[in-house]
């Protein structure tokens, strides 16, 4: 009474060798033209240098702006500190024209006082008034400068281009 057992192995051995072969059938290799690889090859070049010139191009663009951004941070900040040194000057010579005041004898004195801080305040009031507006004034040409200068080099590129 022999009987035969089939080993394991030759089970094995019948099972597929990829998991897919419904992907495993071959396909006929096809030659592409040689005209049609060079356009590709010339397209994928042109892509790349487009890409290279846009990525420059935003990158400067991004600079131009935080150049700016910080410059007027910058000029706000210089135009607040100015602003807050006039209101002082301004605080301390009406607090010293009130001290004056307090200590007039006579009405005569009274308006001495008031002449002289009028005069006075009209003048401080247009020097401040000049030197905030050459400060706004150079505030606002620092901050165009950067965008000024990224449009005059694209300008030159253009030219030489």
């Amino acid at each position: 009474m022999a009987t035969t057992v089939k080993p394991k192995a030759a089970k094995a051995a019948a099972a597929p060798t990829t998991p897919f072969d419904a992907f495993s059938m071959n396909v006929p290799s096809v030659e592409v033209p040689a005209a049609f690889r060079e356009f590709a090859e010339k397209s994928i070049a042109q892509a790349r240098d487009t890409y290279s010139k846009l990525k420059t191009a935003a990158e400067d663009a991004t600079d131009a702006v935080e150049d700016t951004y910080e410059t007027a941070r910058e000029g706000a900040m210089a135009l607040g500190v100015k602003a807050l040194d006039t209101a002082k000057s301004n605080a301390d010579a009406s607090f010293a024209f009130a001290r004056d005041l307090f200590g007039a004898k006579t009405f005569a004195e009274v308006i001495e006082f008031q002449t002289a801080f009028a005069r006075q305040q009209f003048e401080a009031v247009t020097a401040q008034f000049k030197e905030f507006q050459e400060l706004a004034q150079k505030v606002a040409t620092d901050t165009a400068k950067p965008f000024t200068t990224k449009v005059e080099k694209a300008f030159k590129e253009i030219k030489v281009a």
